[in-house]
């Protein structure tokens, strides 16, 4: 099967540097609905069997317009959430992004005993991002395309893993509001990753320069651009 992992679209903590990753979480900018809005017609050429999102509130409001586009219900899929930012939770100094940063690149590199501080493991989070994609995938045939909404780390952190992908060459992904990691294959054979869109799938325009996206950037991005407030 065929998984899009699809980031939420932009919020305020996203423009501010904010590690925000606790439930409910917020909402969208209005770029963030713009970004939402031009899914569909990004995807129009895919034939997508079934649309997923995070308990998060930011990517349930991202994948309602390709919902309503497709007539299909969007389906709540727990695990699929943010890696928690544990005790490093609504700031954005620098400190706190190079942290956060640093423990995801340990993950993709193997290092899954790490904990976040005051948070998960890789371990942890990889167990339960994987069983939720596991459920996807037992509810689709093999030959189906699903459109999962998730977020900027978890997204990152996952398809690199899942791919195998080399520790260095992960460190340095990006993924904008609305980028997308395409994976083919199954739980059982493993995942091939058939695509990287670092930019919002809708088109470029749709990107913020100025914003402080932490959890989107690279580790070393991230920590160079964070608000130093």
């Amino acid at each position: 099967m065929r998984l899009l992992l699809i980031r939420h679209g932009q919020t305020p903590s996203n423009v501010r540097g904010a590690l925000d990753t606790a439930f409910p979480g917020p909402g969208l900018t209005p770029l963030g609905e713009a970004q939402a809005g031009a899914v569909p017609g990004a995807l129009a050429h895919e034939r997508i069997a079934g649309v997923y999102a995070s308990p998060l509130v930011r990517t349930q409001l991202t994948a309602d317009p390709l919902g309503n586009a497709l007539s299909a219900e969007v389906r709540v899929q727990p695990g699929l959430e943010e890696i928690s930012a544990g005790g490093l939770e609504l700031r954005s100094d620098p400190a706190a992004v190079e942290a956060y940063g640093e423990c995801l690149v340990a993950w993709m590199r193997g290092e899954l005993d790490r904990p976040m501080p005051e948070g998960p493991t890789g371990a942890d989070f990889l167990a339960r991002y994987d069983a939720a994609v596991r459920e996807i995938a037992a509810a689709h045939g093999d030959d189906e395309t699903v459109a999962v909404f998730s977020h900027g780390a978890a997204i990152r952190v996952y398809g690199a893993l899942s791919s195998r992908m080399d520790g260095d060459a992960a460190a340095e992904l990006r993924i904008m509001n609305t980028g997308m990691c395409v994976l083919e294959g199954s739980p059982e054979s493993g995942w091939v990753l058939e695509e990287w869109r670092t930019e919002p799938i809708g088109g470029l325009e749709l990107e913020d320069l100025t914003a402080h996206d932490v959890t989107g950037e690279s580790a070393e991005d991230a920590a160079h651009e964070a608000d130093p407030r």
